[in-house]
């Protein structure tokens, strides 16, 4: 009987963690909408954005969060998200302004007066300061998971491309920027045409400074006081030092494959 009552009680065990733990994100997450909707009313009242701001910025958001709430309980194998994961959350918080931004200077045509543009310039580079920050925490607290690290690779991957458009719309660079931000979408799309390109990629230092790279190489593109032809200069450079990271690690994944010893029958 009481055997009976221990297995039981362990069967219950990971059903209750996964259930504190998505309510603790599902809480997160809601301080998180109420703190962009003040943002983005505070933004829009000001006169800075018209109503497509708050659009862009809360859209994402919400799909983003029903992803996060849907996934962390199984990728997560914790009682808790941990700090790591909430500066994560601060991360994402931000980005999705910034496609408040993309979306209000694509759809409204809203020019961007420099005060604001200073703003988002160092919102932005809180946001890549904070990158190199919730890795670290994450891995002192003993909380490395999955999630985590999907959860900020995403979060990087929606920044770049966000970053991208942002740059072309302020005529700071030509259409030829958008392959920096499609550059990572574009191999997992290719990655379901060719299996070996969908196998994990081992670490990389080269692949984590080269993000950096891009992604301030793109922030500069807020700065009033970067122009053409610099700022097409400091993208295009990136964009040569991110095709050749996404380069080397399609040739690490053929020759990983061809090294691959051959099933006996």
């Amino acid at each position: 009987m009481r055997e009976a009552i221990n297995r039981r009680m362990a069967s219950l065990i990971p059903a209750t963690r996964a259930q504190s733990l998505t309510r603790a994100a599902a809480t997160s997450i809601a301080a998180g909408a109420a703190l962009l909707a003040g943002g983005c009313a505070v933004l829009i009242g000001s006169g800075a954005f018209s109503g497509w701001f708050a659009v862009g910025t809360l859209a994402p958001y919400l799909v983003g969060s029903v992803v996060v709430i849907a996934r962390v309980a199984a990728y997560h194998p914790y009682d808790r998200l941990g700090t790591g994961n909430l500066l994560t959350l601060v991360r994402f918080m931000l980005t999705c302004l910034v496609a408040g931004l993309a979306v209000e200077t694509v759809v409204a045509d809203t020019p961007l007066e420099p005060s604001v543009a200073w703003r988002f310039f160092a919102m932005i580079l809180a946001v890549t300061l904070l990158d190199g920050v919730d890795g670290p925490v994450a891995r002192r607290q003993g909380l490395v998971s999955a999630f985590g690290a999907r959860f900020d690779m995403e979060t990087d991957a929606l920044l770049i491309l966000l970053l991208s458009v942002v740059a072309l719309t302020l005529g700071k660079a030509g259409a030829w920027v958008l392959l920096g931000g499609a550059l990572r979408y574009l191999f997992i799309a290719a990655g379901h045409v060719w299996p070996a390109l969908a196998q994990p990629l081992p670490p990389s230092q080269r692949r984590k400074i080269i993000c950096v790279v891009q992604s301030g190489a793109l922030t500069l593109q807020l700065a009033p006081i970067i122009a053409p032809p610099l700022s097409e200069a400091i993208a295009f450079a990136a964009l040569l030092a991110l095709i050749y990271s996404f380069a080397a690690d399609v040739v690490w994944s053929l020759r990983a494959v061809h090294a691959a010893p051959v099933p006996s029958a």
